[in-house]
């Protein structure tokens, strides 16, 4: 074994050992069964509700009043007993449940009989997982639950007798100091800021808390400041971890003026950088791309936050903190993959999808990534973190990222990225008014000693996209002729697409709603469809089509590749745009 491969092994092993230890004394210890008992300072009364910018929708109470959850897919009927008692159906079912954000749709049917369901929920799951429950308590869930509490307190509280109302501001209680002692036990990443952000709503709404206020005011200055990069991406480099942050830290930027504190500038300033990345990653149809763990756009969620942008300007093109490009010419918009994953601590969810693009033209995406589906993740998630999910290259067919593969490890820490692009370069210019960008990586350098370079040319006019692909030798020279690596490289199509490969065998039509047509060529190459799946459709994975080339890379160490928009008119003028398609090389 090489050396840099013991020091990889041993560096694994130690954090491995580190955190698994860890995360045993905080299942231990941190029972609220041991912990809560002395001490435990409850509150005369809540102070202020923050608001709750989340959609809700008022017909769901009904259905929650006759025994029906839905939640993420699965439905359940309880028959009259409660749900806390129910078997779940899925993960995902469970941690909806038990993070309470349903609450709101009970409040918006504004009916006493709603009301008066709320509190028993609530009561319910106060007698039956208050004390302990193991998803229930988990830091995350915890905290979700905290907020959702906080939120709607008025629908909860609002002519509750004194028992009831001790026992919730118990509970509550109860909560927050569980969070405060396992805050930094909790993952890394969205799950640690979340909890912070609970605790500082908990020390604005509730009486006598302004230790917890200041404390937890302080510390969510670190971690904005720590995981909101200054170019507005967070650490994690999911796009809609910026989404679901926005529809928090909103309400507490009202809060603190609801309570005439001073918010923290950290806070303010990273909502200032946030917003513009959320224009940066969208598409004209509103979605936005699939990278990184990002699943269905939540439409209602991102037009709440979009309306608090008072600045309404233009994306902003280049990211380089957060690893992402984009390019906007006429119509047509490409957003690209091109950073190293996060690191070790904050890859749980990271894809492997370096240099992979999404193109769009108007309000048709055309080149996607498969991304995530919302219901059965645990299930999807090997498949969809692949290389082979994304709009790039695989050699060997090997992901570009190394995952840790190991059942035992896996149980203690989840399945992060151990090993992956580590120098990844991007360059933009113009020329003639088209937007160049030419980026490689080395994702594949220690494995097969080859780096990977990907360029884009994208008309003034957006009717044309121009690619390349290249592999080198980390001398930068060709493949040796006796390399055995292939490659294949692939395109996801969005599901409106539709793809039938020309007669020519290099070419492929693509129909797109209203007609529109564009051609994708690879001249001199065999040019494949295939079946692919969608996997972010708001409705559940989808089936769908990919384009595909593959070949020896000694063979063909550089590829060219074209998307143009066919005229109007007869198929005779598509073909013959599709045989002169020969790509203009980007750079």
């Amino acid at each position: 074994m090489s050396r840099e491969g013991l020091a990889e092994r041993l560096r694994l092993a130690r954090f491995v050992a580190g955190h698994g230890w860890r995360k045993l004394m905080a299942g231990v210890t941190a029972n609220p069964r041991i912990r809560w008992r002395v001490g435990l300072s409850v509150p005369e009364r809540l102070l202020i509700a923050p608001q709750d910018l989340r959609t809700a929708d008022p017909t769901l109470a009904s259905e929650f009043y006759a025994g029906r959850f839905v939640f993420a897919g699965k439905v359940v009927a309880t028959d009259g007993r409660s749900p806390f008692e129910m078997p779940p159906p899925s993960r995902e079912w469970e941690e909806t449940l038990l993070g309470f954000g349903w609450l709101r749709h009970l409040r918006a049917a504004g009916t006493s009989i709603a009301q008066a369901n709320a509190r028993a929920l609530v009561a319910d799951w106060i007698a039956m997982q208050g004390a302990s429950h193991p998803v229930a308590w988990q830091p995350e869930i915890v905290a979700r639950r905290v907020i959702s509490w906080l939120t709607q307190a008025p629908l909860i509280l609002e002519g509750a007798d004194h028992k009831f109302y001790h026992a919730f501001l118990k509970s509550l209680a109860r909560q927050v100091r569980y969070l405060r002692r396992t805050l930094g036990d909790t993952r890394d990443g969205y799950p640690r800021l979340l909890v912070t952000i609970a605790l500082t709503f908990a020390g604005l709404c509730m009486q006598g808390e302004t230790r917890l206020l200041k404390a937890s005011a302080r510390r969510l200055a670190q971690e904005l400041n720590r995981q909101i990069l200054p170019d507005g991406g967070h650490i994690s480099r999911n796009p809609g971890v910026l989404i679901e942050l926005l529809i928090d830290l909103l309400p507490l930027r009202q809060s603190f003026e609801a309570r005439s504190v001073p918010p923290p500038s950290a806070l303010l300033n990273a909502i200032d950088r946030m917003m513009p990345m959320l224009r940066f990653f969208r598409h004209r149809d509103g979605a936005f791309a699939q990278f990184n763990g990002m699943g269905a756009t939540p439409s209602d969620l991102l037009a709440t936050a979009l309306a608090y942008d008072d600045a309404r300007g233009a994306p902003v093109a280049n990211a380089p903190h957060s690893g992402y490009q984009r390019v906007e010419c006429g119509e047509s918009i490409i957003i690209i993959d091109t950073g190293a994953p996060p690191p070790l601590l904050l890859s749980h969810e990271a894809h492997a999808g370096c240099l992979s693009f999404e193109f769009s033209n108007g309000r048709n995406r055309i080149v996607i990534n498969c991304g995530m589906p919302a219901a059965n993740r645990d299930a999807w998630r090997p498949a969809a973190r692949a290389t082979a999910a994304h709009s790039t290259v695989t050699l060997n067919e090997a992901s570009s990222c190394r995952f840790l593969t190991n059942p035992t490890y896996n149980r203690l820490i989840g399945v992060p990225i151990v090993e992956g692009p580590v120098e990844v370069r991007a360059t933009r210019g113009e020329r003639e008014g088209a937007q160049l960008i030419r980026a490689s990586h080395d994702g594949y350098a220690s494995r097969f000693g080859l780096l990977h370079q990907r360029s884009w040319r994208l008309s003034a006019d957006g009717t044309r996209l121009d690619g390349e692909d290249v592999f080198f030798t980390l001398d930068g020279e060709p493949a040796p002729a006796d390399a055995p690596d292939t490659f294949v490289i692939r395109f996801h199509l969005h599901p409106n697409v539709k793809a039938s490969r020309r007669t020519d065998g290099s070419s492929v039509l693509l129909v797109l709603p209203g007609k529109e047509s564009w051609l994708f060529s690879a001249p001199n190459m065999e040019v494949e469809v295939e079946e692919s799946v969608f996997l972010s459709a708001t409705d559940g994975p989808r089936r769908t089509s990919q384009i595909i080339i593959a070949d020896e890379v000694r063979a063909l160490p550089r590829i060219v590749w074209t998307f143009i928009r066919a005229p109007q008119g007869t198929r005779e003028k598509e073909r013959e745009q599709a045989e002169t398609a020969g790509p203009k090389l980007p750079l």
